[in-house]
C-alpha cells in the first residue's frame, strides 16, 4: 500500500487549561481526498492549524513524507507543499483578483537589467487556473466587486497557485451555487488524479459521499474513527461526531388541517422593493402554528424580500400587518421596534459585533428595542444584561467558557446561538432566519430546528429561507418559491419533493 504524504500522530494542542486536541491521529494518502469530520468545536480547524504550521502542537508529532517533525512552521508547511483554504475568505478586497492570487508570492524577471514583476507569467498561469476551475472572472477586477461565491473560487485559485501537494479546504461550498459546487468537484478530481492529497471539511454528507475516499471523525479534540466512506453509513458517521442518533430528520408539523383554519398572524399584501427589479408584487399569508420556508435559485430574489421586510431595502408600494395592524417598516430600528426579528444569512458581516462579548450580543437588540427610536447601546445596567445573557446560554444551550468570552472565539454553531438568543431577548413576533444552518454541523443544525420549532409553538411567526431543499422539506410547513423577484407558487408540504420545488423555482 501507498505510504501516507502525512501522518498526525497523538497530536495534543492545549489553550491554557482547555485541551483543544487530545491524542488526535490522522493519516492522509497521496491522491485521495480524506473527508475530516465533526461538530463545531470538535477540534478540526485546531487540528489543520497544526498541520498548516499556524500552531504548534502541546505533544505528538507530524511525519511528512516519512519525515518527522515535532512541528511545523507556517514556512515549513508551505516549502513542504501543504496549503489550506479557510471557511472565512482571506483576500485583500482592495487588490485584484490577479495580484490576491500571487500575493506575497510575485513574480519577477529582469529587463535590461533591472528585476521587475512579470505580470504576463502571472497572468498566464492565473488564466489556466481559472480555466481549469471553469470560472470567467476578470483578473484585472477588484475583488471587492464580486460576488461570494466568485471570491471563494479566487480563494481557491490563489491556493491552487502554489502547486500544493496537500490541499486542505475548510468548507469550500458553502457560498457556491450547485453548478459551481460541480465545477469545483472537476478541479478536485483532477487534482486527485495528479495525486494531491484533499482534506477536506464539511458538515454536508451529501458532498462527502460525491467526492470523498476516506473519512476521520473528531470529537471533542478526540478521534473517533475513521474508514472508507463507501463502507460505512451517514447513521454511522453522525453517530460517531454527535455521540447519539438523530432521532427525527422532519420538525415541521404533523398538525396540517389545524393550521390550515389557525388565525392568519402576519400578511405580506404586494410588497415591491423601490428598485422594482428584485422584489414585484410579492403576496403571501402565515398562520399559527407553521414555519413558511422559502425556496429559490441563487439570486432570485429570497434575501431580497426579506430585506424587504426587515426595512433594509424601501418599498415602492405594498404592506406588512401583524393581527391586522400595519407594521411596515420604514428602517431595521422601526422592524425591531414593530416586533421583527432577522438572523440574515452573513453571520460575521451582519450576525454580530465582532468586537463585543457574548453578553453584550445577546443584549443588544433588546436595548435598542427598549429605547424606542432613538434607541442607543449601554441603556441596559449590567446586570440586566447579564441576567438575559444567562437565561438564554442556558435556553439555548450555548456552550461557552463565559459569558464574557469573545463571540469570535465560538464555533460557528454557537455564534448562530447567540445571534437567535439576541433576537429571542427582543421579545419579536416574526423572526425570518436566512440561511439559519450554513457552515454548521449536523448535531448544531438539529437543535436550531427544535429551537425554530418551539419558537412557532409559542406563537410565533418564523420565516426560514435555505438554499438546502432537504432543509426545506424537513423544518417547513409551507414552501414559497421565488423566481425573477415574484413568489411562482406556495406549497404544502404534504408529499412535495426536491423535483416538484425545482420546477417552479427553474426559469421557464
Amino acid at each position: 500500500m501507498t505510504e501516507p504524504i502525512i501522518e498526525m500522530t497523538n497530536i495534543a494542542k492545549h489553550f491554557g487549561k482547555v485541551k483543544a486536541l487530545d491524542g488526535v491521529n490522522l493519516k492522509v494518502y497521496p491522491g485521495e481526498v480524506h473527508a475530516l469530520l465533526g461538530e463545531n468545536g470538535a477540534g478540526k480547524s485546531t487540528l489543520m492549524k497544526v498541520l498548516s504550521g499556524i500552531h504548534a502542537p502541546t505533544d505528538g508529532h507530524v511525519i511528512v513524507d516519512g519525515r518527522e517533525y515535532p512541528g511545523l512552521t507556517h514556512s515549513e508547511a508551505a516549502e513542504l507543499g501543504i496549503s489550506i483554504i479557510y471557511q472565512e475568505l482571506s483576500l485583500i478586497e482592495e487588490l485584484s483578483v490577479l495580484e490576491n492570487i500571487f500575493i506575497g508570492r510575485l513574480e519577477v524577471k529582469k529587463k535590461l537589467g533591472i528585476a521587475c514583476v512579470d505580470w504576463d507569467s502571472m497572468r498566464q498561469k492565473a488564466s489556466q487556473i481559472m480555466r481549469e476551475l471553469g470560472m470567467d472572472i476578470d483578473l484585472d477586477e477588484k475583488v471587492e466587486n464580486l460576488a461570494i461565491s466568485y471570491k471563494q473560487m479566487v480563494e481557491i485559485a490563489k491556493a491552487l497557485a502554489t502547486h500544493a501537494r496537500v490541499l486542505i479546504m475548510d468548507e469550500p461550498t458553502s457560498s457556491l451555487t450547485d453548478k459551481e459546487v460541480d465545477k469545483l468537484f472537476d478541479v478536485v478530481r483532477q487534482l486527485r488524479s495528479n495525486g494531491t492529497a484533499v482534506v477536506y471539511i464539511s458538515h454536508k454528507l451529501k458532498e462527502i459521499r460525491q467526492i470523498c475516499d476516506r473519512y476521520s471523525v473528531l470529537r471533542d479534540g478526540r478521534s473517533m474513527g475513521s474508514g472508507l466512506v463507501e463502507d460505512t453509513t451517514d447513521k454511522d458517521i453522525i453517530r460517531l461526531m454527535v455521540g447519539r442518533d438523530i432521532a427525527d430528520d422532519r420538525y415541521h408539523s404533523a398538525a396540517s388541517d389545524a393550521i390550515e383554519n389557525s388565525e392568519i398572524l402576519f400578511s405580506v399584501k404586494g410588497i415591491t422593493s423601490s428598485n422594482k427589479k428584485s422584489v414585484i408584487d410579492v403576496s403571501f399569508d402565515i398562520r399559527r402554528g407553521e414555519i413558511m420556508g422559502f425556496a429559490g435559485l441563487v439570486g432570485a430574489g429570497r434575501t431580497e424580500i426579506m430585506n424587504c421586510l426587515f426595512g433594509i431595502d424601501s418599498l415602492a408600494s405594498g404592506k406588512l400587518f401583524y393581527r391586522g395592524r400595519d407594521i411596515t417598516p420604514k428602517d431595521p430600528l422601526d422592524a425591531i421596534n414593530n416586533g421583527i426579528a432577522y438572523v440574515t444569512e452573513s453571520r460575521r458581516e451582519n450576525g454580530f459585533f465582532d468586537n463585543f462579548n457574548i453578553s453584550q450580543n445577546i443584549a443588544i437588540a433588546r436595548s435598542l428595542k427598549d429605547g424606542g427610536r432613538g434607541g442607543m447601546m449601554g441603556l441596559f445596567s449590567k446586570s440586566k444584561e447579564d441576567e438575559l445573557s444567562h437565561k438564554y446560554k442556558e435556553m439555548l444551550g450555548i456552550k461557552c467558557d463565559s459569558i464574557y468570552q469573545k463571540i469570535t472565539d465560538l464555533s460557528g454553531g454557537n455564534q448562530q446561538k447567540v445571534i437567535i438568543s439576541k433576537w429571542m431577548a427582543s421579545n419579536p413576533d416574526i423572526i425570518i432566519f436566512d440561511e439559519p444552518t450554513r457552515g454548521i454541523d449536523v448535531g448544531a443544525k438539529s437543535e436550531i430546528y427544535k429551537i425554530m420549532r418551539k419558537l412557532c409553538d409559542d406563537g410565533k411567526v418564523v420565516i426560514m429561507v435555505s438554499s438546502e431543499l432537504p432543509e426545506i422539506l424537513a423544518v417547513s410547513d409551507r414552501v414559497a418559491v421565488v423566481k425573477e423577484g415574484k413568489i411562482s407558487n406556495i406549497l404544502n408540504n404534504t408529499g412535495i419533493s426536491e423535483e416538484e420545488i425545482m420546477k417552479w423555482a427553474l426559469p421557464q
